[in-house]
């Protein structure tokens, strides 16, 4: 029971930032039907878990190497999607993607950018000597439930706010950014 429970708290506060991003999908309504929606959910969902695993098997060695660029490049991957929401927020007949943020490069961007903290936390894992795998499956659930809930809150809130919901979403996510910035720096 104990495991569970921190496991669940842990998946919680990992999946913060997957649900701020799915949050600002849906208010830009740019991931069309109920399957493009489950998609992203189920990849942010994936990514952590993978990246919690990846961790645990990465020990110290690659930890060493990535830790002084992962919050760099989450802060710019999260930059670039909150400054193109923000610009189509401000203007209401421009798409703020594309394409469907569901598939292809775009929504590996976004679920790197948001599991980059999951691999410390595996990493973490494998130093304390506690096993991953449960975890890991709880995390991801997590992840896939809130950004599931992320992801269609933003779409009501889009729909009845329409493009200002957008603003605030990338400036949601540009906040997150600074966040990881931070608490990396600091």
């Amino acid at each position: 029971m104990d495991a569970l429970l921190t496991s669940l708290l842990v998946g919680i506060g990992l999946a913060m930032d997957a649900f701020a991003v799915s949050l600002g999908v849906g208010t830009g309504q740019s991931a069309p039907g109920r399957r493009s929606k489950i998609r992203l959910a189920f990849h942010f969902g994936v990514f952590q878990s993978g990246m919690t695993i990846l961790g645990w098997l990465a020990g110290s060695t690659i930890v060493d190497l990535i830790s002084s660029i992962d919050h760099w490049v989450a802060f710019g991957l999260l930059l670039f999607v909150g400054v193109r929401m923000i610009a189509s927020g401000f203007h209401p007949d421009r798409p703020t993607y594309q394409r469907d943020p569901s598939k292809g490069g775009l929504m590996v961007l976004l679920s790197l950018a948001t599991s980059m903290d999951a691999l410390a936390v595996g990493l973490s894992m494998a130093m304390m000597g506690s096993p991953v795998l449960f975890p890991a499956v709880v995390i991801g659930v997590v992840t896939f439930s809130l950004s599931l809930v992320g992801i269609f809150t933003g779409h009501r809130l889009g729909k009845q706010f329409g493009k200002r919901m957008e603003i605030l979403g990338g400036v949601i996510l540009i906040g997150i950014g600074l966040r990881v910035l931070w608490t990396h720096l600091i």
